[in-house]
């Protein structure tokens, strides 16, 4: 597929997603947002990539979010199943995914970064859910995702006030794992992501499925029924249950085949 709006690179198992329209902050608008969910159809589908990065092109912005000025001059509205930018629907990807916020990060833009599984931000990063300022409300998983990931009555200060959140501050609040000077996110996400390597790939996808399942029911619940989830049950049946105890026994590097 030829990418007009995104750019894709691998390292090794590792997808870096760019957002690609640095003249509008690269906000995004119907045909980026069906650009990114094959992007990441494909992602999902590839044995060999398992931890994905996205990030936004140029060192001002991540994601200004929805492409308002598009709007406005009755561009059509709307993205695939996968949601904003493909990912803010997207539930049923157990592979990690990481946010590299270089720059502002915006209404959809920041809530592209709250449905990752990490946001790496550098020292510049804005984060606002200003919706309300121009007659709309977060509603690509937004208005959901923050008060889980902060608390309610944070959540509702930056909401209903539509102010603009530091770097800093989001680390103060605990939706930023880490800030990093300007231009550095993506060398530390990349970081990250070499870090998570290291692990088993199947260990890595169950835990996240029983973590996202897990919080949608009782404590007792989840720990009950989480030998049932799929990728649990796929990492019991890998090599990889087999690999990891028996290259630990033999003190070397673990093998893992990650399918």
């Amino acid at each position: 597929m030829e990418l007009k709006f995104s750019k894709v690179e691998r390292k090794g198992p590792i997808t870096i997603v760019t957002l690609s329209r640095p003249e509008v902050y690269n906000a995004l608008h119907t045909d980026a947002h069906f650009e990114l969910n094959k992007v990441f159809d494909d992602f999902s589908a590839d044995p060999e990539q398992w931890i994905a990065i996205v990030t936004g092109s140029g060192d001002k912005a991540f994601c200004a979010g929805n492409d308002l000025k598009w709007q406005a001059a009755g561009g059509k509205r709307g993205w695939d199943k996968g949601g904003f930018a493909g990912l803010t629907s997207r539930f049923d990807c157990d592979k990690p995914i990481i946010a590299a916020v270089n720059g502002v990060a915006m209404g959809g833009g920041f809530e592209i970064a709250l449905a990752c599984d990490l946001i790496i931000a550098s020292e510049n990063a804005t984060f606002a859910l200003p919706e309300p300022r121009v007659g709309l409300a977060a509603l690509a998983g937004g208005l959901h995702r923050l008060p889980r990931q902060i608390g309610l009555k944070r959540a509702m200060g930056m909401i209903l006030t539509a102010r603009h959140v530091s770097a800093k501050e989001g680390f103060d609040l605990g939706f930023v794992n880490e800030v990093v000077p300007q231009g550095e996110a993506l060398n530390a996400a990349l970081r990250w992501a070499e870090m998570i390597t290291k692990n088993s790939p199947m260990s890595i996808r169950a835990s996240k499925q029983a973590i996202q399942k897990g919080l949608g029911v009782s404590l007792e619940q989840a720990i009950e029924e989480q030998r049932e989830y799929p990728a649990v049950k796929a990492m019991a049946a890998s090599q990889d249950f087999i690999e990891g105890p028996k290259a630990f026994s033999e003190k070397r590097p673990p093998k893992w085949v990650g399918r």
